[in-house]
Order: C-alpha cells, then structure tokens, then sequence
C-alpha cells in the first residue's frame, strides 16, 4: 500500500480548514457557557449578596461587619410620630354655629298659627287641619293641644312679638354635651358662623347654655308674653321644647380632617449615616436603632440601583472565571478541559450554588423553628465540598483546584463579603478533593466525609477564636453542624456519581471499581473464546498496577485497561499464538500482510466491543494506543525475505499499527507491559539476570522507536517501570525444588513460528546468562532497572 502525496497535501490543507473552524466553534461554545454561568451565578448571588443586609431582630448576634455603602437619610421614625401626634393635639375642636336655628323655629311655629287662625276663621274645623300643621311642626300633636293652638291670639302684632321673643330666646349658644364642650373649651375651639361662613376662635364662652339652661332661658321668654292662658302657655312651650335643638354642634369630621392635614404636614425627621460608617458588628446584639439603619439600608436601593449592581457581580464574576481558566489552560499542564467538561463544570458550578441558595432560605425558616439556634450556625452544615469533589472523582486535581478557587471566591460573596465562609468552603473542598483522588473502594468516599467532618470541626474553631468571640453555646451546634458536613458531602457525593456517569458518558474510579470485576460479560467472554489472551491480560494488570503505583499514575485505570486492552481478540481468538494450544498456525498459510492486517485489526475490533459494552473513554483510547504506531517486526521481515526482483518494494508503514501513540502514562505503561510479558514467554531461562535484560532491551527498543513520545513518562519513570517489572516478574518465573519423583513429564517447548508480539525481538542469548546485555548504541537507555 501506498499514499498519494496530492492527497495528502489536500488532506493537510482540508484538515487545517477543520481545525480552524472547529477551534471557532469551540470558542463559540465555551464564549456561550461563560457567559451563561456568570448570568445564573448572579441571580443566584444578588438577593442573598452584600447588596442587601441580613435581616435581624433586637436581640440577634451579627454574622458581619455591616457598613453604610453610601450616605443615607434614614428618618427618626419614634421622634417623627412624637411631632405629628403633638400637631394633631395642637388643633383646636371644630364647632358650628346656626344663628338661624332660633329664627326656623320662629318662623315654624308663626306658619302653624297663621294657617290655624286662617282656616278656622273661614269655618273649618281644627281637627281637619291636624296632618297640616303637624307637617310644618314636624311634631305629632293631641286633638286637645291642637285646638290650645288654636285658641292663641291671632293678632299680627302678637305674633310678630312670639317670633321676636323665640328669636331672642335662641341668641344665645347652646351646646348638646356641656361637659364635652367644657372640656374642648380649655384647649380652645373653633367656632364657624354657618350663616356668614366665618370662622373665629371661640370668645365669651361661659356664656355657652347647656340644653337645661337654654330650655330653661325659652321657658322664661315665653312667661313673659302676655295674652294667652295657661293651658295655652303650657302647648307653646311643649313645642318649643319640641321643636328645641342646640345651635352650637361639634364638627367631628371637620376637625378630624384638620388634624389628618396637621399630621400629613409635619415632615420626617432625619438623622445621616456616612458613607464607611460602621452600622454592625460581627459578633455585636443588634439593637433597635441598628435595625432601623439596616432597614433603611435595604430600602435605600431603587431597582435601578439593583440592576446596576447585579450587571457589576456579573461582569466581575466573568472577568473572574475567564481569568483563571486562560491562566490554569496556559500554565497548568494537565487543565485541558474539552467541550464536555467543561459543560460539566458549568452544570457543576449552578447546580451547587442553587443548592447552597435553598439551604440558605431553609436555614431562615429553621431559625424561626429552633430559635435557640442562629440561622449563620446552619452554614457550617452546608456541603460546599460537594462540588470540588466531584470534579476531582471525575476529572483530575488540576481542575479540581481551579474549581476551589472560583467557587470559594464567589461563596464569600453569595454569604455578604464573608471572608469566614470563603476560608471555610475552600480550606474544607481542598481536603475533600484531596482524599477522594483514588476511589480504589467505594468506602473512600465515607472515609475522606470523616477526614472533612474533623477538618471542618477545627477550622470552626479556628475561625471562631480569630473573631475575638466568646464562649457560647452557638459554638457547639456550630461544631456538630461542621462534623455532619462532611457525612453530608460523602452522601450526596455517593448518589450523584452514578448520574453524573450516566448523563455526560464519564467513566469514574467508582465505574473502574465495577469494571474491575472479572465477570462481566465481556472478560468473561475473553475467558471462554481467548482464555490465552484473558491470562495474558490479567498479568499485564498486576505488572502495570505496581509500576502505575511506583510512578505515583493511576494504579487502578492501568490495571482495569489492562483487563480490557485485548479483547478485540475475541472475534480471532485463533489467530493469536496464546490461544492456539496444539493446533495448527493460520498464520502459515496466509501472506505477511494478511496476517499484518489480522492482527492489527484486533486493535479496532477492541475499540468497538468497548463502545458497544460501554466502558468508556478512558479505556476506549487506552485500547486504541496500546499498540501506537510500532511495527509488528515478525511479519514485516517475512515480508522483506520475500522480497525479489521485479515485485513492489514493501512499505514499512504497512507494518505498523494506526495509532495514535499512547497519550497518557497508563497507555504507555500498558504498551511496555503487553510486550514484556508477551516476550517473557519466550526466555528458556529465565534467570532474574535474564528477566532483567530482557525488560531492559524491550522497554529500550520501544523508546527508540519514538511510541513515548507524546506521553508524560521521563526516564526516572522508566528506571522505576523497570525496577517494578523486574520484581513482578521474578516473582512469576521463581525456582522451584526438585521433587523425589516428577509429578509430570516435561513437554518439548512449542513450536512458536507466527506470533503476534514477535515483532518486538527478544533479547539474545548470551553464553553467560549473568552478563547484561551489550550497548545498542548512544540513543539505549542504559542500566535500566537496575538498582
């Protein structure tokens, strides 16, 4: 096979197209997150923010120092109402006075007399004229005082005489109640003239009549009017009495209407508070007069105000998170998050400050529940390690650390500024983050909640004795709230890893636990069709677990890849020395490329069987670089004796597996251990000497060959991977003591011809098996391994 060098010049040019537009795309896509997770982060963060002091009652303990942002006018509200109600007393009762009350009445009883004289002059009877005159009286008369009516002087002068001497009668001002008036007349009244409309104050008023005495003036009037009798005297003087009403009234709604319109004009009274002047405390019992500061605070802010503030949180939060994430991808090494992680940390990030935000409004709502018990007490209960610890089972401490300090930072401004609370939430998601970093049982996670709990039992009381507060008991709930955080986290920790694996497709140390388990269905497969490749497997698991532990990489995910780095070869299981037993090599028959190609193709095969079982990326790409580009030896020099005159010239890269080269130190350790284990097989001797030269060289050759490149593995690694082999290894190919009889009669060795991991040469035999192998050259890696 060869390649067109046209096309891969096109290929080049139409791949950086890609690039160029994938990397815009990206761009695009994180440009859309960030800013998302700024707009959230301040919805959450303004109502609970320093923009809006806590809420207190008299009595309550200050979680904060509280300061006045700005100059405020806050009005005396105690002094205010004190002004307003003395306006109110300072208005004078309202009164009305009728002069014409006495003049109606006059008048009244003149029309009653005249029409009585009138009629009864004409002959009528004063009995019919009963409903006419009780009409313009307004008064339910007898037949017998009707007719005393009647029988009065009918004389124009003497009538014009009643009406002066009623009119003179009602001249005077006559109350209803004399002792509510003489009360009113201490303080002073307001009298208005209904007839003139004037108002003046009340002048002369010992000589205001109560009813008795006004009846009483009426009654003397009357005696003295002469010509009638006293039968006469007697009717005229009932309906007068009658007719008799107070011609001075209290205006009660005028005069609460003139105090309504006092009060309303005494302004409020204001006392300044300055901008920087401390209102509260933390620490301090807040009283009365700092509440009515704090509430004026809060009610200072105009929604402008609060639209001017949230823009502000939100323009820094996203200066915030975009600084530190270009710093960490620029600086930080392994902070390389994709697409998906980073979407990750983003539903990550607005989920736990939703949840932080709820638990804030049920703390309030316990304070009212268990008010011997502050509402700041519960914050110590809150799971702020919740997120760093996810990010650290699912992505790696890098991130986990960026994480922490963007989530601290802004959990300091969702609690008012609080420094306590950021120093709390980062110090106890570092220690979360820290023991939960290898997941090898799943009792890790309860173990790194009691490390927390204790973690966040000290610093509650470090930063308790930092306040400069006394002993109380608030310290102790305070505590025990700190000890169940860290269960808590662990908790919600445990029930959300299998969501998280299930929704962004992430295969966890909780999921390579489970994967570890040597029955399911795939390794059992491989157990059935390939069990050569399943013990071959298994051995590479332990060699790449101990060198993974002496490297300080992932012991676990090494050796779970290791289980799964094979099983491609389930579909051929055939065509692989190991699982050939005592039949027949295919490989005799075949052409060197068909059998390149076989054996190459196990690599996709195990690619596909891994997506479709589900394992994940991490191992998907560890089972696609296992093998990086190396060249399958055995074949290609077949190949090369084959080669004569007149045929094609054999393409080298024919030879070499896809790739890519392994990216990570778990891939390149289970590429080193898959050829040192397939090439033990092959020592006859294996003596530690030989074991160790034999890992020496195979290590040596794939170094040469350029497979670690791109991986993170240096040469002290490889001095260790290969220290680590040595004993793995001695420790299978031990000596044992001749038994007195044979337990069993030695085969002859297998004819080996075609083999899968010949194309990595084994290391020479030497006369004298304890002589290290020679120099290869100045690019060898020498002594490798030994000590």
């Amino acid at each position: 096979m060869t390649r067109d060098p046209q096309h891969d010049k096109r290929g080049g040019r139409n791949g950086r197209s890609y690039f160029r537009r994938f990397s815009l795309e990206e761009r695009h896509l994180r440009g859309i997150l960030l800013i998302l997770l700024s707009l959230v982060l301040t919805i959450i963060i303004v109502p609970k923010g320093s923009f809006i002091p806590d809420h207190y009652f008299p009595g309550d303990v200050a979680s904060r120092d509280i300061k006045a942002p700005k100059d405020i006018l806050i009005p005396d509200l105690e002094l205010t109402e004190k002004k307003r109600v003395e306006a109110e007393e300072a208005v004078l009762s309202f009164y009305d006075f009728d002069a014409r009350a006495g003049h109606d009445v006059a008048e009244r009883i003149s029309q009653a007399l005249r029409l009585l004289h009138r009629e009864v002059g004409k002959g009528s009877s004063p009995d019919s004229l009963h409903k006419e005159v009780e009409g313009i009286l307004g008064l339910t008369l007898s037949d017998s005082d009707l007719n005393a009516l009647a029988r009065l002087p009918s004389d124009p002068e003497w009538l014009s005489g009643l009406r002066t001497t009623l009119q003179k009668a009602f001249s005077h001002q006559v109350v209803g109640n004399r002792q509510l008036f003489q009360a009113d007349k201490e303080r002073g009244i307001i009298i208005r003239n209904l007839e003139s409309r004037t108002e003046e104050p009340g002048s002369a008023l010992d000589e205001v009549l109560g009813p008795t005495a006004g009846l009483e003036r009426v009654n003397a009037q009357l005696r003295e009017i002469e010509g009638i009798s006293s039968e006469g005297r007697r009717v005229l003087l009932g309906v007068v009495q009658n007719l008799f009403r107070p011609n001075l009234t209290f205006n009660k709604e005028e005069t609460d209407n003139r105090k309504r319109q006092a009060r309303e004009l005494v302004k409020p009274v204001l006392f300044q508070v300055k901008k920087g002047e401390m209102i509260v405390r933390v620490g301090e019992r807040v009283s009365e007069e700092q509440i009515v500061k704090l509430r004026a605070l809060r009610d200072s802010g105009t929604d402008y105000d609060h639209v001017r503030l949230g823009l502000g949180l939100m323009v820094c939060a996203l200066l915030l998170v975009y600084s530190t994430h270009r710093f960490a991808q620029t600086n930080i090494r392994k902070y390389r998050p994709q697409n998906k992680d980073l979407l990750f940390l983003v539903s990550v990030f607005l989920g736990l400050f939703a949840l932080i935000k709820l638990l804030i409004f049920i703390s309030g709502a316990l304070e009212s529940a268990f008010p011997y018990i502050d509402s700041t007490s519960y914050y110590y209960l809150f799971p702020f390690a919740v997120g760093a610890m996810l990010v650290r089972i699912v992505l790696n401490s890098e991130t986990a650390l960026v994480f922490v300090i963007l989530s601290s930072l802004l959990f300091g401004i969702m609690f008012g500024d609080s420094l306590y609370i950021a120093f709390y939430a980062l110090v106890g998601s570092f220690v979360g983050a820290h023991w939960v970093r290898h997941c090898k049982e799943r009792t890790s996670l309860y173990q790194a909640g009691i490390r927390l709990s204790i973690m966040n039992a000290l610093l509650i009381i470090g930063i308790h004795l930092i306040s400069g507060r006394a002993f109380d008991p608030q310290l102790i709930y305070q505590i025990g709230f700190g000890l169940g955080s860290g269960f808590l986290c662990a908790l919600i920790v445990t029930g959300t890893i299998p969501l998280v694996e299930y929704i962004f497709k992430y295969t966890t140390d909780i999921k390579l636990l489970e994967l570890a388990n040597l029955n399911t269905p795939v390794l059992r497969e491989l157990m059935i069709q390939a069990p050569g490749t399943y013990h071959h497997s298994i051995i590479v698991g332990n060699l790449v677990e101990a060198a993974a532990e002496a490297i300080h990489a992932n012991p676990l995910l090494a050796r779970v890849a290791a289980y799964y780095h094979d099983i491609g070869k389930i579909r051929k299981p055939l065509y692989f020395i190991e699982n050939l037993g005592m039949q027949e090599n295919k490989h005799d028959k075949l052409a060197p490329s068909m059998s390149a190609l076989i054996l190459m193709s196990h690599v996709k095969d195990g690619v596909e069987l891994a997506r479709e079982s589900g394992l994940g990326e991490p191992l998907v790409n560890i089972i696609r670089q296992h093998h990086g580009t190396s060249l399958i030896k055995f074949f290609y020099d077949k190949a090369k004796g084959k080669e004569g005159a007149g045929m094609p010239q054999i393409d080298e890269r024919d030879y070499r597996y896809p790739g890519p080269k392994p990216q990570t130190r778990e891939a390149a350790l289970i590429m080193l251990a898959d050829a040192v284990e397939a090439a033990s097989r092959t020592l006859t001797d294996p003596t530690p000497a030989r074991i160790q030269g034999m890992v020496q060289k195979i290590i040596n050759n794939i170094f040469i060959d350029g497979q670690l490149d791109e991986c993170e593995l240096t040469l002290k690694d490889l001095h260790n991977i290969a220290k680590s082999f040595n004993k793995i290894l001695g420790g299978i190919f031990h000596h044992r003591i001749d038994y007195p009889e044979p337990a069993y009669k030695e085969r002859e060795p297998a004819r080996r011809n075609n083999v899968e991991d010949l194309y990595r040469e084994p290391p020479k035999e030497t006369k004298n098996p304890e002589i290290a192998p020679a120099k290869s050259g100045t690019e060898d890696l020498k002594r490798l391994g030994m000590s």
